[in-house]
């Protein structure tokens, strides 16, 4: 995806960003593995009461959610959501760092 960057934060967390700005974090250290991502507004309750799903530590105020385990996704749905999370933080990013990363 256009913009994208990713580096490891907190020592063991594999962090995508967009302008600097997280939009999936995965948890390398924890077995099974686990990522959050935000979601949309109108999302979060409903996928927070799917099994493997609860509200993301930290951040779920922001309408992040966290999935216990990633090997319980569809990688359909991994498309889905992972997309739509670099959607809407790409979304809230000013029109000038939109036009520095190309993506105006």
């Amino acid at each position: 995806m256009p913009g994208v960057t990713e580096d490891i934060k907190w020592k063991h967390d594999l962090v995508f960003s967009v302008g600097e700005k997280m939009f999936c974090v995965v948890e390398l250290d924890q077995s099974p593995t686990t990522a959050s991502f935000k979601v949309r507004d109108e999302e979060f309750e409903e996928i927070c009461s799917w099994p493997g799903f609860k509200p993301a530590p930290y951040v779920a105020k922001y309408k992040w959610v966290l999935i216990e385990d990633i090997n319980q996704m569809k990688k359909a749905d991994w498309h889905k959501y992972i997309k739509q999370s670099y959607e809407l933080v790409k979304d809230k990013l000013s029109l000038k760092l939109k036009k520095q990363l190309g993506l105006q």
